[in-house]
Formats: structure tokens, C-alpha cells, sequence
């Protein structure tokens, strides 16, 4: 029982860094947050307010929720980023992302959000592309963490949790009959 909660929690596994990253890894993570926006319109395309309200597994988030989640933490990753790449090793801002999820806001149609995802990754795409080698190893110091994490893994991560989440939403919508 508990390993299929944890299976559902984290259905492709949980994010584990390694400690360096080739240039055609760090390409294939560029590619997912390229590809992502369009990954989550086909997801979520026509499907019904009482879809959107399903969840991929018992207390979990909804699928809108888990939209609403992606451009609230995509928006923060594209700021550590430029934050990163202008500033030596900034210190970033914890969010509490269950609250977030209780906001009003996390009601509205998804509409805006999708939109939003897709104007979010064209930005950081480009910001990204535009990067030289060793900005990837430029630093931002999570306070959660207590860590400095460089660029290359924060890229990393993103692609973990892009995946993570689209897979998410493909186990919810797997209840629709």
C-alpha cells in the first residue's frame, strides 16, 4: 500500500541530482521545458470542470490544480534564473506551494494559466539558448535547501518536474470513462 502511494506521488521517481550534466542532457532538459506547454494543452484540451477536478490519487492535487502549480513554479524558476545569471549566488525565495494551491486563484478556468505556461517557457527557453557554457554553472542559494544549486541542476530538476507533473495528470485522466 505504501509503495503505491509513493508510486502515485512520484510516478517516475523522485528527483535525484547528479553531480555534473553533458551538454546533450542539458539539451534534452532544454527540449521538455521547450515542449512542455504544448505536452499540457493536449493533456487538458476539452476536458470538463468535473475532469479538471480529478485528482492522481487520494488527497492530492486536481488536474487544474496541477496546472495552476506548473506556471506558479515555472514563473519562479525563469526568475532564479535570471536572478542567477545577474547577480553572484542570489539568495531565492521558498514559496509554501500548498498554500498557493488554496488561493482563489487556483479556481479560475485554465485558460490564462496555459497561456501564461507558454509566454513563462518562451522566455526561459530563450534565456536558456542564450546561455554559455559556464553560466550553467552559476549559482542561486536556497534557504529550504541550504544548498547553492547550480544552474545545470536547477535545469535538471525542472525537467524532473515537468515530467513529473504531466505524468500526474495523464493518471488522473485515466478515471475519465
Amino acid at each position: 500500500m505504501e509503495e503505491d502511494i509513493e508510486n502515485l506521488k512520484y510516478p517516475i521517481g523522485r528527483f535525484n541530482a547528479k553531480e555534473d550534466y553533458n551538454l546533450i542532457e542539458i539539451e534534452q532538459f532544454i527540449d521538455t521545458i521547450r515542449t512542455l506547454p504544448e505536452e499540457i494543452v493536449r493533456l487538458v484540451e476539452g476536458l470538463s470542470d468535473t475532469d479538471l477536478a480529478l485528482t492522481y490519487r487520494k488527497d492530492s492535487w486536481t488536474i487544474r490544480q496541477v496546472v495552476h502549480h506548473v506556471f506558479d513554479s515555472h514563473m519562479n524558476a525563469l526568475l532564479r534564473f535570471k536572478l542567477a545569471l545577474t547577480e553572484e549566488n542570489p539568495t531565492v525565495k521558498p514559496y509554501n506551494e500548498a498554500a498557493f494551491a488554496q488561493l482563489i486563484d487556483y479556481n479560475l478556468p485554465l485558460n490564462t494559466t496555459k497561456y501564461a505556461i507558454f509566454g513563462i517557457h518562451q522566455h526561459w527557453v530563450h534565456v536558456i539558448v542564450g546561455m554559455k557554457n559556464e553560466d550553467f554553472d552559476r549559482t542561486f542559494f536556497h534557504p529550504e535547501h541550504q544548498q547553492s544549486i547550480s544552474l545545470k541542476t536547477a535545469l535538471a530538476t525542472y525537467d524532473w518536474h515537468c515530467r513529473h507533473h504531466l505524468e500526474h495528470i495523464k493518471i488522473a485522466k485515466s478515471q475519465i470513462i
